[in-house]
């Protein structure tokens, strides 16, 4: 008789690998197993679950479908075991986490040697983008999200803040001017920054004398990546409100100038949203807690601003 668990192990390990040799090798069973297991596992299901070519694997749509039930099966398997264990470091499986590329690339990348010290049986697929994503559906088991949440029925915890800045490049400046208040804002061209929720433009926006205001600009392009958002700015198309965690850099070189230093904008949350229930996930649990130690480190952000440096430093003009 199949046992079902391993063959399901060993079908999503194929496929997390592309390839049945490397499954079998991680997974310390010959080739031959694994290729027996996928058989019957097929024949027990009655449809066929990958197509095999001599160059390569891919799903079927039931094969997708299984394989993304499979895996949540897997990961509750794990996570009951694991609520038995007394060592956190006990805690294994597959994490699948969303977070903006900013968030990613200066703050938590460079802090992951930390995380798998502590939790060295954790396996992370993390993925990398502004877009909205339904967690359920997706099977993501928790994103980083800026901006207020809406009320989607998410269990959320804030991690702090980004602030931001308004600047232009020295080229904007000088064929525009800076402006002097924020009315003289309706003559400025700025970047035109996309809601990854609404597609529409971001206003810019100010605190002023202790309450938000929020002021229509326009530009003459539109983008909906906070990388290709900041290049736009340093090559003069317009003004930009980018978080300032990206813009040091450039404030301090010069390659961007802070414009109406008296106004700052609105800083935006950053929370970690993840499925409610009676009973997290371990692993969600702890990576939400080691998350919310990595921002609560204030000096975190100011030590990686170096790594945003380098990590930008080649989309400044010549």
């Amino acid at each position: 008789m199949i046992d079902r668990i391993q063959a399901m192990r060993t079908f999503v390990r194929i496929v997390d690998t592309n390839s049945f040799t490397k499954a079998s090798q991680s997974l310390d069973m010959p080739r031959a197993s694994a290729t027996t297991l996928m058989q019957n596992l097929e024949a027990l299901l009655g449809t066929q679950l990958l197509v095999r070519t001599t160059r390569r694997l891919s799903l079927t749509s039931e094969g997708a479908a299984y394989y993304e039930r499979a895996a949540r099966i897997l990961a509750d398997i794990d996570d009951a075991e694991a609520s038995v264990r007394q060592s956190p470091s006990a805690i294994g499986g597959r994490l699948r986490v969303e977070m903006p590329g900013l968030i990613a690339n200066a703050i938590v990348l460079p802090a992951l040697d930390d995380f798998h010290a502590r939790y060295p049986q954790i396996d992370l697929v993390i993925g990398v983008s502004l877009r909205n994503v339904d967690l359920v559906g997706e099977g993501v088991d928790c994103s980083i999200q800026l901006g207020e949440l809406p009320d989607s029925g998410l269990a959320a915890r804030r991690l702090g803040v980004l602030e931001h800045v308004t600047c232009a490049s020295p080229a904007y400046l000088a064929h525009h001017g800076a402006p002097q208040s924020l009315d003289d804002l309706a003559r400025h061209p700025v970047v035109n920054f996309l809601s990854p929720l609404t597609g529409r433009p971001f206003e810019f926006d100010f605190e002023v004398d202790g309450s938000a205001t929020k002021v229509k600009v326009d530009g003459f392009v539109h983008v909906s990546d906070e990388f290709a958002y900041l290049t736009c700015g340093l090559q003069g198309y317009g003004l930009i409100q980018p978080p300032l965690l990206a813009a040091q850099p450039y404030l301090d070189s010069g390659a961007l100038v802070e414009v109406l230093p008296q106004w700052k904008p609105l800083p935006t949350p950053v929370s970690v949203a993840f499925v409610k229930s009676r009973q997290v996930s371990p692993r969600v649990r702890i990576f939400v807690d080691w998350l919310a130690a990595l921002f609560e480190d204030a000096g975190a952000i100011n030590r990686d601003l170096s790594r945003v440096r380098q990590l930008l430093e080649g989309l400044q003009p010549a």
